[in-house]
């Protein structure tokens, strides 16, 4: 069930904010902003909060730091905007369960660790029209700042999908009757497969690929084909290829 963590992306730091408010396209739940925080930059933040009647709350230091999970990066201000299109992945498959919302595919990120990345595959994924990309609480890059920057500013729209970790995204989705690709090395070449209608494709860590819980899940793992000596490619353009050849095989 998608729970008010699985609404809003959080921005944090000065210029991050600053730019966020200027998109008006872009709906704030709340900004908060440590007690300590003063400057040019949070004077910026307040004026233009007030105008756009956003919702500001001077809190602690420490509650800065614990809404940002970070104590480096926030310089006394995060921001919650909200995601339209990002839910938890159940209530997502209980939208796709017949009819001509069967046909779907999603990508899962299985450890990926790099937040650039994560924000690349994200904007990838949304061009390719992609239905969704599984984003796990746990084990994966939030989706902060690199990522929402790397994404260029397409996380904010994009069809993310929440879970705890990606043991429970393979769970929801065998029970909704995906058929589970993994995409590593060694398997039959992409380019050469029929691929289904209604699919999930894991997508694993950028140096030790998936992981055995998610190998272990597949029922069918297929690999991009390299030449010319080279081992592997980017995650992020690995799930380029890997979304606009399930789009060709719609």
């Amino acid at each position: 069930m998608t729970t008010p963590r699985d609404r809003f992306l959080t921005v944090m730091g000065r210029k991050p904010v600053i730019e966020a408010l200027h998109d008006q396209t872009l709906t704030f739940d709340k900004i908060l902003l440590s007690g300590k925080a003063r400057g040019p930059e949070i004077d910026t933040i307040t004026g233009m909060a007030a105008s756009r009647k956003v919702t500001v709350e001077k809190v602690s230091e420490m509650k800065v730091t614990a809404v940002a999970r970070s104590s480096r990066h926030h310089q006394g201000v995060v921001a919650d905007v909200v995601a339209p299109a990002m839910q938890h992945l159940s209530d997502f498959c209980e939208q796709r369960r017949r009819g001509k919302d069967w046909a779907c595919s999603v990508i899962v990120l299985d450890h990926v660790h790099n937040p650039a990345n994560v924000g690349m595959i994200l904007r990838s994924a949304t061009a390719a029209g992609i239905d969704g990309v599984v984003v796990p609480h746990k084990g994966t890059a939030e989706i902060g700042p690199v990522a929402i920057k790397a994404s260029a500013g397409v996380a904010f729209r994009a069809s993310i999908l929440r879970t705890e970790d990606t043991t429970e995204a393979l769970a929801i989705l065998e029970q909704h009757r995906f058929e589970i690709f993994g995409l590593d090395g060694g398997g039959e070449p992409l380019f050469e497969t029929a691929l289904p209608e209604r699919a999930a494709y894991i997508l694993g860590n950028e140096s030790s690929g998936l992981t055995e819980n998610a190998r272990s899940a597949c029922d069918r793992v297929v690999s991009i084909p390299l030449a010319n000596g080279v081992e592997s490619l980017n995650a992020a353009v690995a799930a380029s290829l890997l979304a606009y050849e399930v789009q060709r095989n719609a």
